[in-house]
């Protein structure tokens, strides 16, 4: 049987991932701590760059709303779909595991990265989001120079 911290863990999360399904930035963002940490495994010299914006560390709730507010601007909403394959909860840690669907809204091009996501709940908020995603994917789905 579940412990307690790990069931209030699954239910925060499964309220995260139905708030983003919904696309309301704002309210996905009330499910942030004021402070959280924020970590995307990509480059450092890759993050925030003009073609993927949402790229890069936050720290704050309002930046969780930047990033997803970002995240819809720079992709075809009625083209994305995520599929969730499983939530492993630990405590007040969880890791989602999945794929996502998406099409850069520049070039028009559709993709697929697989993705790990590490959340950590604690008092009810994220305290921690730590993406691992397939970046060289997403990258050249934003490419709008031909590669050689």
């Amino acid at each position: 049987m579940p412990t307690a911290p790990s069931t209030h863990t699954r239910s925060v999360v499964a309220e995260l991932l139905r708030r983003i399904g919904a696309g309301d930035p704002g309210h996905i963002a009330e499910l942030y701590a004021e402070q959280a940490d924020w970590r995307l495994d990509w480059p450092e010299s890759e993050h925030g760059r003009p073609a993927t914006p949402w790229i890069r560390h936050r720290s704050t709730r309002a930046d969780a709303a930047a990033h997803y507010r970002l995240l819809a601007e720079h992709h075809i909403p009625a083209q994305a779909a995520t599929e969730v394959e499983r939530i492993l909860v630990d405590g007040s840690d969880a890791v989602v595991l999945g794929e996502i669907r998406q099409t850069a809204r520049p070039t028009g091009r559709a993709y697929r990265a697989r993705f790990a996501l590490h959340l950590t709940v604690e008092n009810g908020l994220i305290t921690r989001h730590h993406v691992y995603e397939d970046s060289l994917t997403v990258a050249r789905a934003f490419e709008t120079t031909a590669r050689e």
